[in-house]
Formats: C-alpha cells, structure tokens, sequence
C-alpha cells in the first residue's frame, strides 16, 4: 500500500498535479528525489508486473480457498479489496462493502473515483464474469447524514454509527488536568506521512511552534521520528495514545486529513482544522468542511503556520463551529451501533437468497 500511495504521488507529480515544494519521494526506496526522471517507471513497471500479476493472482486465490473453507454467509470486504466480492460470487452469497470514512464508492472526480481492477484476471478465471464495481451492493456507510459521500446507483447504503478503535491495549495514563481558562487544541499527526509524501511532510515542528499560546494547551500525538526535539512549553506528548481518548477535553484539533482522525473528531464532537496533502486527504476534510464542523487548509498553501494558527483561533472563537461539530456527534449517536447492523446484514441475506 505504502509503494501504490508514493506512485500516486509520483504520478501526480509527473502530471504536474503535484503541489508542494519538494518532489515526491522515490517510490521503491523512500529516498528523496531531485529530479522525476531519477525514478523509472518503465523499467519499474517491466521488472514488478509480472511479480505483482503472480502474486495478485495468488491473493485472490488464497481468499477463495478461505471462503471455500469456511463456508461464510456473507463477505465484508473494504474498498481496495475486490478479492472480497469475488469470492461471494464464487459461493454465491451476497458481500458487503466496508467504508473506512468519507470517500464513496461513485466520487466524480476521476483521481478519487477509481477503485482496485482486475489485472490478473481473475474473476473470469473463476467463471464469475469480469470484475467490476456495479457488483457492489451493498455498503456500510459509517459517516453521519451531514457528511455521507457519494455510493453508485442501485446501491444499498447500510448506515452504522462510527466506533473509535485503537487496538486492544491497557488503558493509558490521562493527559494532564486541563488548567482554568485556557483552551486545549490537539495535534496529531500520522505514522505514515513522512514515508508517502517525504520532504512535503516535514510540517511538524513549525506546526507546534505556530499552535503555542500563553493561554493554550497543546497535546501532540504524533511518531517519534517526527517530534519536534523541544516542543517547548505548554505542550504534552503522548507516544502512542488513543486519539478519541486525547480529544477529550479538547476545543479543537489540528490533523492532516487521514479517515481515522476524520472520523475520530467527527465522533468526538471535536471542531477539526485539516491539513491535507493529497486528493483523498482533501476529500475527508471537504465533507467535515462541507458539514460546518471544520476548516480546511492545504499543506501546500503558503504562509501555512500563519495560516494554521490563524484559522485554530477562528474555530474556538467561532461557535457555528463547535455546534456543526456536536450536531454531526448527535447524528452518528443515533445511527445503529455495529451490533445493531447484525439486523440489517441478515435482512440483506435474506433477500439476496430470495433472489437467488
């Protein structure tokens, strides 16, 4: 996944949609670029195509064997993972489409639009046709009504409320205990940035600097690689800590787009300020801006530390903000909760057997 997102990049570098100062980093390697033409995508696409073919093949293969086995009723899958639909055409049972956040399955725009294909041939391979995404239909859509992405046509959309995870794990010590009068905005940050976007990613410690305000606290979650080496006063650290457990308490929260931390804030009640750096982030922070319970500013834009803080003041001096914020809440609240679904997964069973 992390080769396919510096591709991306690369290709959207090469098509001069790339908007940041510093080249995208070598897709392979990770390193710094000086020039796009120091990567080789034909030489690239020649020596890997035949590898990824066998081992795309391979996946597919390995997932029908599963189903084969286990025997399921229905199949979950996400968006990236067509494997899911094929095997439930395989054994016939009917599969569901799993959204991780805010993109949808039918966006307009052609870079947000496309989903995995079937290079491998697969799908006829196992006589079920060819792949295609008008096979989906079913989706379960975990975004409230104010900021629901886009599904194709004829496709059932099934609602769930959103549910922050983090893994199984003890429960952490609590951040500080907020001061009287001041304000506490969080900044978390991703593991996966620096390594998908490289030099364009290294944002951090201006970002922490431009947040700091005497009447202000700061809690940073962010991977060690990418902390500042003195963050300076007013702010806490927390390595590794659950974000729905840090937005407690918090007036506002400063990320980069990514559906996790969307959706994290989105639950929490949290008015956000996204700072996106590619299309897909930028979609996220679009529906959450759409919505009223956040502003947007590109990674790229200038002046960006200025402008960040800037627009973090407006969000906890401007209410409209935090009441978009607490409405969107209210409406994954009244959603039904992931067992609740259970009814809607056997009803969707019973009528794709009715069908068959």
């Amino acid at each position: 996944m992390l080769t396919q997102n510096r591709l991306w990049n690369y290709w959207a570098a090469k098509a001069g949609g790339w908007p940041h100062a510093h080249l995208p980093p070598d897709p392979v390697t990770g390193r710094p670029l000086a020039s796009l033409d120091d990567f080789d995508f034909a030489a690239f696409r020649a020596e890997r195509r035949e590898h990824n073919l066998r081992a795309a093949a391979a996946a597919h293969d390995a997932v029908v064997a599963y189903a084969r086995d286990f025997r399921p009723h229905l199949v979950v899958h996400d968006r990236l993972s067509p494997e899911g639909v094929l095997a439930a055409r395989v054994l016939g049972v009917p599969s569901v489409l799993h959204l991780w956040g805010p993109h949808g399955t039918a966006e307009p725009e052609p870079e947000l639009s496309a989903m995995p294909g079937d290079p491998s041939g697969s799908f006829p391979r196992y006589g079920v046709g060819e792949w295609s995404p008008d096979l989906i239909e079913y989706v379960i859509d975990p975004c409230p009504p104010g900021m629901r992405p886009p599904l194709g046509p004829g496709v059932t959309r099934l609602p769930v409320r959103y549910v922050p995870y983090n893994g199984a794990r003890s429960a952490p010590a609590a951040p500080p205990v907020k001061k009287a009068g001041r304000t506490r905005v969080c900044l978390a940050w991703g593991n996966s940035l620096s390594r998908a976007y490289g030099q364009a990613a290294h944002v951090l410690p201006g970002l922490v600097e431009a947040l700091r305000a005497p009447d202000r606290e700061l809690l940073l979650l962010a991977p060690p690689d990418d902390l500042p080496a003195r963050p300076g006063p007013g702010v806490t650290v927390l390595e590794d800590y659950p974000l729905h457990l840090a937005l407690r308490g918090c007036d506002a929260v400063v990320h980069y787009g990514g559906a996790g931390c969307t959706m994290t804030a989105m639950q929490a009640a949290v008015p956000q300020v996204v700072v996106p750096f590619s299309p897909d982030l930028a979609l996220n922070a679009r529906r959450v801006t759409e919505a009223g319970a956040a502003r947007t500013v590109p990674a790229h834009t200038k002046e960006l530390y200025a402008r960040v803080a800037t627009t973090v003041t407006t969000l906890l001096t401007t209410p409209p903000h935090t009441t978009a914020a607490r409405k969107l809440a209210q409406q994954n609240d009244s959603a039904p909760t992931p067992a609740q679904l259970a009814t809607h997964l056997e009803t969707a069973l019973a009528s794709h057997r009715t069908a068959a």
